[in-house]
């Protein structure tokens, strides 16, 4: 295999930038000896070069994980806690040289890379203490001579499809809940951004992770076919896939025919409501923190922002103030608050929906071009105000730093508006009204509601939506079920008078 290292910085340790998938405990490059290359979305250089796996390597890799699955389903649930306490430890003790490797790959600005780190880090912390406590029921039967309880066991060979927007999170987020209900994971790191899930593999064989309980696969053209491999597999018995709502169907039908069992955080597009009675500096606060968090490239961020007539020219005015305050650049450059966007489709997206806008009427007062000078996939973040909803925005998730003001003058306008998208994975609202924030929150058609606030991720808190955003939770105390079958015991002939009576 062709390798290729372009360090344009300095890692502690060099030995977290593996350039090979990680199956049965080794590093290996796929049978064809095929790789594809990776570049610097800030400068379009060459990272590195990972394995292009095939069909015949990722059934190799479920293979691997079906016999370790034999032995590592009867671990007991404390031990399993404590790898998965190891694993993140080593995700701190590494939390600098893994946040460069993000924002390497990924181009987001290390202030973020940084706090990924430690959100992905926490779902290990999270679930090694679900572990131990993932109990089953007794329950009281209808009939006297019976008794009822249930037992939870792992699902079995599970395969993870993880996006590049997030490339530490959204790997812990899954792999942390299926080793503690002691599943064993073939998972497909993006090809856009390996590396990050290629280090945690390294830490995960540091930790002391069975061979074959976490095996790491690589490609970038055989994406399908690895996607195809994982959901028509008799062995595979769970799937968990986050990306596009079209990618999610498609992976759906092809599980049809095994009937796995499936997870899918699809995507969104979330409406960001602000009535006139909201604190306006917060409500600011939380639109910034919502839509420009990692250059607008999150499914939860705000899609579109629906402001209340009352307040709409004052909220355009210092919402427009602060970005026009950001520094957009390289993610390592200094004080650098927003980088590039992924890749050229993305751009082209972002670069679309505001061309649209204005021809439909809508004003940009800031930003709304390409930054060609730094590069090629940069974009100024832009504020788009008179938009209506028959813009392209109003309906496909941007994906990017473009915040459309929608202006609304009641609850039943606005919450039509929002629900009127196919997909339903978050939605934000600001007020004071505790009666309206009822209202308008049970009202909203999405798995999520953030109240007085632009962030809602939380390990703790369960994760996912509705619609065409998708099905199950992750994180929280409800993911570790996602990973688990639940198995009923009826015991008859019990009740009996004691002997002797």
């Amino acid at each position: 295999m062709s390798s290729h290292r372009v360090f344009h910085f300095k890692l502690s340790d060099k030995s977290l930038f593996r350039q090979e998938c990680y199956v049965n405990g080794e590093w290996v490059r796929a049978k064809s000896e095929k790789t594809f290359e990776v570049h610097d979305p800030a400068s379009q250089k060459l990272i590195g070069t990972c394995p292009e796996f095939a069909k015949d390597d990722v059934n190799h890799a479920i293979q691997v994980a079906a016999t370790a699955f034999a032995s590592f389903r009867k671990t007991p649930a404390r031990e399993r806690a404590r790898m998965l306490r190891k694993w993140y430890q080593l995700m701190m003790d590494n939390s600098d040289d893994l946040a460069r490797i993000i924002t390497w790959e990924n181009g987001k600005p290390m202030a973020d890379a940084k706090g990924e780190v430690g959100y992905a880090a926490s779902f290990f912390e999270w679930f090694s203490e679900e572990a131990p406590r993932s109990d089953g029921d007794t329950i009281g039967a209808t009939y006297p001579g019976n008794r009822i309880f249930t037992i939870k066991e792992p699902v079995g060979v599970c395969g993870l499809i993880t996006p590049w927007n997030f490339p530490a999170a959204m790997v812990t987020r899954k792999i942390g809940p299926a080793i503690a209900a002691g599943c064993t994971v073939v998972a497909k790191s993006p090809g856009e951004t390996p590396f990050t899930s290629l280090a945690l593999a390294e830490l995960a064989h540091r930790a002391g992770i069975p061979k074959g309980v976490v095996n790491f696969v690589t490609a970038l053209q055989n994406t399908p076919d690895i996607g195809e491999a994982l959901t028509t597999s008799p062995i595979v018995k769970k799937v968990s896939f986050t990306g596009s709502t079209n990618v999610g169907k498609l992976l759906m039908k092809q599980s049809s025919d095994t009937l796995k069992k499936l997870s899918f955080e699809l995507g969104g597009n979330a409406p960001f409501i602000v009535f006139n009675d909201a604190d306006l500096e917060l409500a600011v606060s939380g639109a910034i923190a919502s839509k420009f968090r990692s250059s607008g490239q999150t499914c939860i961020c705000a899609n579109r922002i629906f402001v209340q007539n009352g307040i709409y020219d004052k909220f355009a005015s210092l919402f427009a103030k602060k970005v026009k305050a950001f520094k957009v650049g390289p993610g390592f450059g200094e004080a650098v608050t927003h980088g590039p966007l992924i890749h050229d489709r993305a751009i082209g997206k972002v670069d679309a929906h505001v061309r649209d806008a204005e021809k439909k009427g809508g004003k940009v007062i800031v930003g709304g071009l390409k930054m060609p000078k730094l590069g090629a996939y940069f974009f100024e973040p832009t504020v788009i105000t008179g938009m209506t909803m028959d813009m392209q925005l109003a309906s496909e998730e941007t994906f990017g730093p473009v915040a459309g003001l929608f202006p609304f003058e009641t609850e039943k306008e606005v919450v039509d508006m929002a629900n009127g998208a196919e997909v339903g994975l978050a939605a934000y609202l600001f007020s004071k009204d505790v009666q309206r924030i009822y209202r308008v929150a049970e009202a909203l058609e999405v798995g999520m509601v953030g109240v007085n606030t632009g962030l809602i991720s939380d390990p703790a808190a369960p994760f996912g939506g509705v619609k065409h955003s998708g099905f199950g939770r992750e994180g929280s105390k409800y993911g570790i079920s996602e990973y688990q079958i639940m198995k009923t015991v009826t015991l008859g002939g019990m009740g009996q008078d004691l002997e002797g009576s």
